[in-house]
């Protein structure tokens, strides 16, 4: 299965899963009696050991996760799984230790692969071991003849047991490959993540999904406690064990510590994944593509890089697969970002508006690499197509071992703003040249809009331009100006470029003509023919 239809695939399986914003956040309450969880026996766990067995996995040929009884998985379709519910009585915590229960994912046509669950109490790890009577299903169901031994897709955590809903909402899920995804602070599923992504772009190379094969779930004893998560990771050239100490606070936030093994060389790793869509915005809507004004999960790559630069790159579903690379050292984040609040822009019902951002801050140096973004033509919007993640300059070899530690915040916005400069708020684009006049042909205009606190502060004498650069063509007709009724400005320009090979765009608002006082502005432009 090539690249792009591996992806879409992906995407349209987590969908089924019932991880859409509809389905995952509406699990019913059981209809039978729940069946007590049954567990194996206890042994010692540490994170090193998890790490140890990570490396001695990489140091041995991979074996592909347990697939129990292939020919009856597939045929739990869509349909067929939809009718298959985890008794929420049941749920792991529901009546021991820890505020937030833990439900579990029943495997599908879409996950066919076993993940190993278990409890963690006091330094010991027991496995919960699989039964039929843990879910509600229809007596004619395929998945009764599972074998005993199936094993569960994955899980997800519930609100605290002190809401009297909480059967019926959770705020965190991990299923499929090593795909996670929480509702952030605006209460809506949206983006993923990812443990990493191997050889996502490298030609001639197949992408690797490596799958989270075993968890451990540590209970948050008080609401301001993290649920602390433990995942073993395994894939044909990788393995690395995980560990993602994840709180329910504004939004959700989680401490990531890893420790990756290689056990081939890997071309091209992604650290700190993150996988979105982006199907189109106010800036690239084809006539007549769609009605809504604007369909996407997330609108803009954020990067802070290490020379304290800020910058916006604004997402685009190109005509064809495009990798950009953001060279840096030391970077203090990077994000996929939904800065577009404004339900009046979507107006469809399934809350775009509330999607989470979600930023990746190191805790310990990155070192030396770029962040990758890769965007992939789509033509709707249940396909994820935007991919960005940390690709380390140095080379991933087999026998080696890397570690990483970073944050990731599930929230509405930057948990980082910058209030002494101007932000990108929107990017609009249309005929180039001067009202009431011919218009040119292969002229374009790009009119981008700030907000912020300095535009509040600016004097009578304060002079805002525009630097604007291009990797080709001809920049014109360049000004700075206010918005009407607002308290924003815009910056208009005109670009004249012959020929469809993209063009880069680099601008940002300076002050008297000294003083940088904005985001920096970067988008790749595809011409038209």
């Amino acid at each position: 299965m090539d690249f792009i239809s591996r992806r879409l695939f992906l995407r349209s399986s987590l969908a089924a899963a019932a991880l859409s914003p509809l389905l995952l956040r509406a699990s019913p309450a059981c209809a039978t009696p729940a069946a007590k969880l049954q567990f194996g026996p206890a042994t010692p766990f540490t994170f090193d050991g998890l790490i140890e067995r990570a490396k001695k996995l990489a140091a041995a040929a991979y074996a592909e996760p347990y697939r129990p009884a292939p020919d009856v998985v597939k045929r739990i379709d869509y349909e067929v799984h939809g009718k298959i519910k985890f008794k929420s009585d049941n749920a792991l915590f529901a009546d021991g230790p820890g505020v937030y229960p833990a439900t579990f994912f029943h495997l599908g046509q879409f996950f066919q692969k076993s993940v190993k669950m278990h409890a963690l109490e006091g330094g010991q790890a027991r496995e919960i071991l699989y039964s039929p009577s843990y879910f509600d299903m229809p007596a004619d169901s395929i998945a009764r003849k599972l074998p005993k031994d199936s094993g569960f897709a994955g899980f997800r955590l519930h609100e605290a047991k002190t809401r009297s809903d909480w059967k019926s909402q959770d705020w965190t899920a991990f299923l499929g490959a090593s795909y996670l995804r929480t509702i952030g602070s605006l209460g809506q599923y949206g983006l993923s993540a990812r443990g990493v992504t191997v050889n996502t772009t490298v030609a001639g190379t197949p992408e690797e999904f490596p799958d989270f094969t075993e968890f451990y779930l540590g209970p948050a004893l008080t609401a301001k406690d993290p649920v602390h998560i433990y995942a073993l990771l395994d894939g044909p050239s990788i393995s690395g064990a995980f560990h993602f100490a994840t709180t329910r606070s504004t939004g959700v936030l989680m401490d990531v510590e890893c420790a990756l093994f290689p056990r081939k060389d890997i071309a091209q790793l992604g650290v700190a994944p993150l996988t979105s869509m982006f199907w189109f915005a106010e800036y690239n809507r084809p006539d007549r593509l769609d009605w809504r004004p604007e369909v996407h999960d997330s609108d803009g790559l954020v990067l802070w890089n290490g020379a304290g630069e800020r910058i916006v790159r604004p997402l685009n579903s190109p005509s064809r697969v495009i990798t950009s690379s953001f060279v840096d050292k030391s970077p203090k984040g990077f994000g996929l970002m939904q800065r577009d609040r404004n339900v009046e822009n979507y107006l469809d019902g399934v809350n775009y508006d509330l999607r989470p951002s979600l930023w990746v801050e190191p805790l310990a140096d990155f070192g030396e690499g770029s962040v990758t973004l890769i965007e992939i033509p789509t033509d709707d919007e249940i396909h994820d197509n935007i991919v960005a993640f940390w690709t380390p300059k140095a080379k991933v070899t087999a026998g080696s071992a890397l570690r990483y530690r970073y944050k990731m915040y599930w929230q509405g916005d930057h948990p980082f703003p910058a209030d002494n400069i101007a932000t990108v708020t929107a990017t609009r684009i249309g005929r180039g040249g001067e009202p009431g006049k011919p218009r040119p042909k292969g002229v374009t205009k790009f009119v981008v809009e700030f907000s912020g606190k300095l535009f509040e502060s600016l004097t009578k004498t304060d002079k805002l331009t525009a630097d604007v650069s291009t990797s080709r063509g001809k920049i014109s007709l360049n000004f700075v100006e206010p918005v009407p009724r607002t308290k924003r400005h815009r910056v208009q320009f005109d670009l004249t470029v012959t020929g469809t090979e993209p063009v880069e765009l680099r601008m940002f608002l300076k002050k008297n003509g000294k003083q940088t006082v904005s985001e920096t502005w970067l988008y790749q432009f595809e011409p038209r023919a």
